[in-house]
């Protein structure tokens, strides 16, 4: 038995800034631009495998600054050309580059 299940939708908007130290209103943006996994839920929580791409979103958009309907073709390629593992494999790749930057490098790329 796990002792976590990473599909669970249990954290909001709010506490995924603050592990990005991201604005939420920034997060909300992107959201409301459909970049994030969708959800049905009028109260929108997201799981911890959603914040692997909340993360990715947020990176491509305030570091690479890649507009929002590249990023989206950026993720519908991870979604429609990638079986799960290498989608994971990836999307820890990813995480590994992310964890270099800083928070404080992150903030200063959306304030320019």
């Amino acid at each position: 038995m796990a002792l976590l299940d990473n599909n669970k939708d249990v954290l909001p908007l709010s506490s995924i800034a603050e592990l990005l130290t991201a604005k939420v209103r920034t997060l909300k943006m992107y959201e409301d631009k459909g970049l994030f996994p969708q959800k049905k839920e009028l109260k929108k929580l997201y799981s911890i495998n959603d914040v692997q791409i909340i993360s990715f979103v947020h990176y491509l958009a305030s570091v690479k600054k890649i507009n929002a309907n590249g990023i989206k073709y950026i993720i519908e390629m991870l979604e429609n050309n990638m079986d799960e593992k290498n989608k994971a494999d990836f999307l820890s790749l990813i995480e590994q580059k992310l964890e270099k930057i800083s928070g404080k490098e992150i903030i200063d790329v959306e304030s320019m």
